[in-house]
C-alpha cells in the first residue's frame, strides 16, 4: 500500500515531499506519491500549476489515507458506512483528521474495534423476524453498533486519549 514512499504521518510530511519532488522536477514521482496517499490527481495538477500553495491539508490527507486503505481492504456493506462516519468526523474535528493520518493508526485497526464490538454484543434475533425473513436457521445472532456508538468507538480509537 505504501510501497514506495512509506506511510506518512501528517499532511506536512506529504507537502514537504511534494515540494522537494516538484523542486527536483520529478513530476512522475510526485504524482505517484500523491496516488499512494490518496491525494486526487486534480490537486496535483492545481499544485503544479501554482493554483494551490500546498498539495493537501489535514482533511485531504486523512480522507486520502482512508480511501487508499478502504480500497486495499475491499470493504463492503456496513463497513463502507463506517468509513463514511470516519470521514464525517474528520470534517467535524481537525484533531481526528490529524490522528487518522498518523502512522500506526489504520482503518484496519479501527474496523477491528468495530467488528470486535459487533461480535461481542451480538444477540439473538427474535424468531418471528427470522421466520419472516424466510431464514431456515434455528437461531440468528446479530450485533452492530448504532451510529452514535460507532462514532464514539471511532473517536476513541483514533484519539486514544488525545483531546
Amino acid at each position: 500500500m505504501y510501497d514506495k514512499f512509506g506511510e506518512m504521518s501528517s499532511y506536512k510530511e506529504i507537502n514537504e515531499l511534494a515540494e522537494n519532488l516538484a523542486n527536483e522536477g520529478d513530476i512522475e514521482s510526485l504524482r505517484e506519491m500523491a496516488k499512494e496517499n490518496g491525494i486526487p490527481e486534480d490537486f496535483v495538477d492545481l499544485y503544479l500549476e501554482g493554483e494551490i500553495p500546498k498539495l493537501c491539508d489535514t482533511l485531504i490527507a486523512a480522507v486520502g489515507k482512508l480511501e487508499v486503505e478502504a480500497a486495499d481492504l475491499k470493504l463492503m456493506g456496513l463497513m463502507k458506512d463506517w468509513v463514511e462516519y470516519i470521514k464525517g468526523l474528520c470534517m467535524e474535528n481537525e484533531m481526528i483528521a490529524h490522528q487518522v493520518r498518523k502512522a500506526g493508526k489504520s482503518l484496519k485497526g479501527c474496523m477491528a474495534v468495530l467488528l470486535k464490538y459487533s461480535f461481542e454484543n451480538r444477540t439473538s434475533v427474535p424468531k418471528e423476524i427470522v421466520k419472516e425473513a424466510k431464514i431456515s436457521a434455528s437461531r440468528v445472532d446479530f450485533g452492530v453498533p448504532g451510529m452514535a456508538e460507532a462514532k464514539k468507538m471511532i473517536k476513541d480509537y483514533y484519539l486514544g486519549g488525545v483531546k
